[in-house]
């Protein structure tokens, strides 16, 4: 089977152990060298953006809808439409759920700071942190004082900043900085893929501590998170493999996307995550401040260096693996981007990347609900957004003329569904974000929630943009430009000094 596989696809040639030990672990595919040190097989990664039973699958559902279409059109947009209205209204109780689960069973892990003052040094575990780094000299003496700043005995943690062999001003500025002992400048070979997972699988083969933990560049944790996970471990289920600190950002004023982006980063980690954790239900680990142990890590056998989003990815296959994610009460400060473009290019990777870990899980689908309408129905409902929005101002600009039309596409409780997610639906979804906001106690930010119909807007072109990106550049890793905000004028109003 495989080698027909390998027929069809190109011969995939696995580099033999002289290779491996001069190079690292990786394989030729069509003539191109692939070095991703990891032995994840390719069939648990997004090497291959469908498997061969999944082409053919997409191919006999497109068959049967266009022949579908053919036969009978009315019939055929009728139950689409009746589809996406119940993923619309199965998503506005789930989220309604979550939410409510959130408050009231208090899911997170809490640690109080006497736990924290009474814990022996001389018994923490040593710790590894894993700083991938990619044309961030700009940013770099931000995350430096970060990193120093963090309340760990420096004997036993190692911070590894992770940086490419071909980003010569971020190594000279690392080279320039002084750096104290604990930090370790690791320069990665040069080779594709070039990924942020590939640089962390790297790092993993070269970390000595017990604990991992990923950091990116403009991150700001609390100094005691590492204490705090060290406990939280400690406290957590046997079957918890990974603790997901909860990311927000330290620019959420700086203008008008800075304020909408942080209502989403509180509402995602501060109510929908921890509400997932109540069930018990698959998590997307965020991009950073997610902590390991080293030796589950290489159980699972590091990330995929395929998958632009490789938090998420690894998020659903420890759990495919028998294992969970806990949320503890500890904050990565971020910086929330602040120009449009650079933002778009953001969300169209993440979006990209949700889509290939769907496409990625469902090679052996047996995931809960959950997963469905967290990872495939939010890229499913980006996507059909417009198509919805259109229907609903035809319907009302033009009722007189074409209201009827409309009407028939529409039964009796796919009608309902419909209106009550049109009234009420919007309405939960802009007060979800202001609970966010609430929570975190951002009271400046909530009459910005107004605005997040035009940031849905953004959010769909941008998965229209993803799925063109999948097709033409699977595995292109769109860079994100980090330290916007450190000439801001609204830190130097404030005096803040980062």
């Amino acid at each position: 089977m495989q080698k027909l596989i390998n027929f069809l696809r190109g011969e995939i040639i696995f580099f033999n152990q002289e290779d491996k030990k001069r190079k690292g672990k990786g394989f030729y595919h069509k003539g191109i060298e692939y070095i991703r040190h990891s032995d994840l097989p390719l069939s648990e990664s997004a090497f291959f953006r469908l498997s061969l039973y999944q082409q053919f699958l997409f191919i006999i559902i497109t068959f049967l809808l266009a022949f579908s279409l053919y036969a009978s059109w009315k019939t055929t947009l009728i139950a689409l439409i009746s589809f996406l209205t119940l993923l619309y209204f199965a998503d506005l109780l789930f989220n309604l759920f979550l939410i409510i689960r959130s408050f009231t069973k208090s899911p997170e892990i809490d640690i109080p700071k006497e736990e924290i003052d009474n814990l022996d040094d001389s018994q923490l575990p040593t710790y590894s942190i894993l700083c991938p780094l990619y044309k961030e000299a700009k940013i770099l003496p931000q995350f430096v004082q970060a990193m120093s700043d963090l309340s760990y005995p420096k004997d036993k943690l190692q911070i590894m900043l992770l940086l490419e062999n071909d980003d010569k001003e971020t190594i000279f500025e690392a080279e320039n900085l002084n750096l104290p002992p604990n930090f370790d400048i690791i320069v990665i070979p040069d080779a594709l893929p070039k990924t942020k997972p590939k640089a962390l699988n790297y790092g993993l083969n070269r970390a000595w501590g017990e604990r991992i933990v990923v950091y990116d560049a403009e991150d700001i944790p609390e100094k005691d998170q590492l204490k705090k996970a060290v406990i939280a471990f400690q406290k957590a289920d046997t079957k918890v493999m990974c603790i997901q600190a909860k990311l927000n950002f330290y620019n959420p004023n700086q203008n008008i996307l800075t304020r909408v982006f942080t209502a989403e980063y509180s509402l995602w980690f501060d109510l929908v995550l921890t509400g997932l954790q109540s069930i018990h239900a698959p998590i997307p680990l965020g991009g950073t401040s997610n902590h390991f142990r080293k030796k589950d890590l290489i159980e699972l056998k590091g990330w995929d260096a395929f998958n632009v989003t490789e938090d998420c990815d690894l998020g659903m296959r420890l759990v495919r693996n028998g294992f969970k994610t806990a949320i503890v009460n500890s904050t990565t400060y971020e910086e929330a981007n602040s120009s449009l473009p650079n933002w778009f290019w953001q969300r169209t990777r993440w979006i990209k990347g949700y889509m290939q870990t769907y496409f990625v899980h469902m090679r052996k689908p047996h995931h809960v609900i959950p997963f469905h309408l967290v990872v495939g129905g939010k890229v499913t409902s980006m996507l059909i957004n417009p198509v919805m929005w259109i229907l609903t101002i035809l319907y009302f600009v033009l009722r007189a003329k074409i209201g009827t039309q409309v009407e028939f596409f529409f039964p009796i409780p796919v009608f309902y569904m419909a209106v009550f997610s049109l009234v009420f639906g919007n309405f939960l979804y802009l007060y979800y974000y202001m609970m966010g906001c609430a929570k975190r106690k951002q009271w400046e930010l909530i009459p910005y929630a107004f605005l997040v119909p035009f940031y849905w807007l953004f959010m769909s072109l941008a998965a229209y943009t993803s799925v063109f990106k999948l097709i033409t550049n699977t595995h292109y890793w769109a860079k994100t430009k980090h330290g916007l905000h450190l000439n801001n004028l609204y830190f130097n109003r404030l005096g803040i000094s980062i």
